[in-house]
């Protein structure tokens, strides 16, 4: 039997009260919920309890470093998770265990495991199967769906099935039978890098917003993710939010555009996307929202050379580009 190590990191499965806060109950996730020691040989661990809208970079790091030194030990891990910040994590851990090369599936829960009519049981369940399986990348197990890490995102905080991946199809449909599609192949090197810098802003385009908000928003900042419209615009003519993000990138800050529509940022094709780029804006391709933020704040933290670092940002690693 395949061993899976469990992490609880906090969330809605494993909480209790009214008010819901995190509980300690989670140590208790094979006697809760034994049917996944039919699954595997199950380890579980605490190694936060925490709501996720209060987990970040540093324990991005913690969990990265915990799965590295068990790499060898487990033949899959789950992470049990907050689904608030569930997407910008399995982002960074994409990143910072390259061709890992083994199942890291993260789950959780909308309604928690003490509750009568909870999503939790099946989404453990369904996780810890899934991390016995040949998988080797970060994904998301939730309602039955399996997404690749770096292209989900929350879409509702009140259905069960809380999370899609827009323009990409889920990894998995788990019905009678759990088919794998798509999945990345293993790569032949495995890089460590658990480090993220700890300040990127998000700027989102409007059609109000000009240079003196985005020099605001972005003041001493290491890097920017910019939301803009469309194939990569922002308001040039009036807004003159181009001339901004040129002073900022004279200063040493990166500025990764990506969209809030869906499709590809392609800074070549309107006027006002192109001196987006002449500005110094770095095309951040297909991707999303939490993998853009978890990308930036890896590239500026491990990668030195700006010209490296924008190689870095534009290279599809593991699927964050979908191509």
């Amino acid at each position: 039997m395949q061993k899976v190590l469990i992490l609880h990191t906090g969330g809605t499965l494993g909480m209790t009260g009214t008010a819901l806060v995190a509980d300690a109950y989670a140590a208790e996730l094979g006697e809760a919920v034994p049917q996944i020691k039919e699954l595997a040989d199950v380890e579980a661990r605490v190694i936060a309890n925490l709501d996720s809208s209060d987990l970040g970079p540093p324990e991005w790091t913690r969990i990265a470093n915990i799965l590295h030194a068990e790499r060898d030990n487990f033949s899959g891990f789950v992470i049990v998770h907050g689904t608030d910040t569930m997407a910008y994590t399995a982002s960074a851990l994409s990143f910072a265990l390259l061709g890992f090369g083994k199942p890291i599936v993260l789950t959780g829960a909308q309604r928690p495991l003490l509750r009568t009519r909870t999503d939790a049981r099946r989404n453990l369940i369904d996780a810890v199967e899934v991390a016995t399986m040949n998988l080797p990348e970060v994904a998301i197990c939730f309602d039955g769906l399996l997404f690749r890490g770096c292209r989900a995102t929350k879409e509702s905080a009140v259905d069960y099935r809380a999370f899609s991946s827009p323009g990409t199809r889920p990894l998995a449909r788990l019905g009678v039978e759990i088919l794998l599609e798509h999945t990345k192949s293993k790569l032949e090197d495995y890089i460590f890098l658990p480090n993220f810098a700890r300040d990127v802003r998000v700027v989102m385009a409007t059609p109000v917003l000009t240079a003196d908000q985005f020099l605001r928003t972005s003041e001493n900042a290491q890097g920017v993710v910019l939301v803009s419209f469309g194939l990569g615009t922002v308001p040039c003519l009036k807004g003159k939010v181009h001339h901004a993000v040129a002073e900022r990138v004279s200063q040493g800050c990166d500025v990764l555009v990506i969209t809030q529509s869906s499709g590809e940022v392609d800074l070549k094709t309107y006027e006002n996307s192109r001196l987006l780029a002449e500005a110094g804006a770095i095309a951040g391709g297909k991707m999303g929202l939490e993998a853009a933020v978890a990308k930036l704040l890896h590239g500026i933290e491990n990668i030195e050379k700006r010209v490296d670092r924008i190689a870095y940002l534009q290279n599809d690693l593991v699927g964050e580009h979908n191509k």
